[in-house]
């Protein structure tokens, strides 16, 4: 575990993100007091499958027909 303070994260940035891809895990503080860790972002690992709802939803036979309250703004 590697602890860095707010000035060496600014400064050493790059270096601290190539640490942290490689594993290390990484702390930044203020003083002696831990504020946040600079940590990977992990990929999911499930792809999403589409059409899974296919089915399951349902429309009326006059969905696209005008609603009454709207004939006197139709031409």
């Amino acid at each position: 575990m590697k602890k860095v303070t707010i000035h060496e994260a600014k400064t050493h940035l790059s270096r601290l993100i190539r640490n942290a891809l490689a594993g290390e895990e990484v702390i930044i503080s203020r003083g002696n007091k831990p504020l946040v860790k600079l940590m990977v972002i992990e990929e999911a690992t499930v792809k999403r499958k589409l059409g899974t709802a296919a089915g399951m939803i349902s429309f009326s036979p006059d969905f696209n027909e005008p609603l009454d309250d709207f004939k006197d703004y139709m031409p």
